[in-house]
């Protein structure tokens, strides 16, 4: 017979995995959305090896897996004298990833606006750094902050493999639960339905601020 009864004994674990597998994920969307940023602002400059570079990393984050890129961190660095904790790892890996989807996400916006609104906002005497933030990048985000949204929850969910670098997270502790009781499916039952509140509440926490920084109707 199935029983969930055993969950209680084991809440400071999951509580803990919760914890941090959405710290990973706010935490690296905040810094993820930084490097967005700047990717497209460096995009802007006229040095073509600078941007090139930058389109590179773009590329290279986009088209290869999450957890290759969270082992050459963890494994890779090493070898190169960077060694990072489990935990650093899996949120610069987390970054990185969130920083070259976002970039695209925000490129996509930017090439909406129209050129010749960039030039008249420096023709009228704006830094080029206030044109870009004022007249490019907020109505950018505006226009993609939906795309964005998903794509952090989706980043959420694909955090789960930092288990496998020994970060404690949500599917860490799932794994040490499992390997304790022996109730496999009601323990993985559990942690898919765990995963998937999450992900509802990090979406509607999302959406809630997407409301709060672009109101309906705001011009901006």
């Amino acid at each position: 017979m199935f029983s969930f009864s055993w969950i209680i004994q084991y809440w400071q674990v999951i509580v803990t995995g919760m914890v941090i597998t959405m710290g990973l994920a706010i935490s690296g969307a905040f810094a993820g959305i930084a490097i967005g940023i700047l990717c497209n602002r460096i995009c802007l400059r006229e040095n073509r090896v600078i941007v090139a570079a930058v389109k590179g990393f773009v590329e290279f984050v986009r088209n290869t897996p999450f957890l290759v890129q969270l082992f050459f961190i963890f494994f890779g660095l090493p070898a190169l004298g960077v060694k990072l904790t489990p935990l650093q790892s899996a949120f610069l890996a987390t970054s990185l990833n969130v920083g070259a989807y976002s970039a695209e996400i925000i490129r996509a916006g930017l090439s909406v606006t129209p050129r010749g609104q960039f030039e008249a906002a420096l023709s009228l005497g704006m830094s080029r750094s206030d044109a870009f933030w004022y007249i490019a990048l907020l109505p950018s985000f505006q226009r993609t902050w939906p795309a964005l949204s998903s794509q952090l929850v989706l980043v959420m969910l694909g955090s789960a493999v930092v288990s496998q670098v020994s970060v404690d997270d949500l599917s860490s502790a799932a794994n040490f639960i499992q390997s304790r009781n022996f109730r496999a499916f009601e323990t993985y039952f559990f942690l898919t339905a765990v995963y998937m509140i999450l992900s509802i509440i990090y979406r509607y926490l999302l959406a809630c601020l997407g409301r709060r920084i672009f109101p309906r109707g705001s011009a901006l």
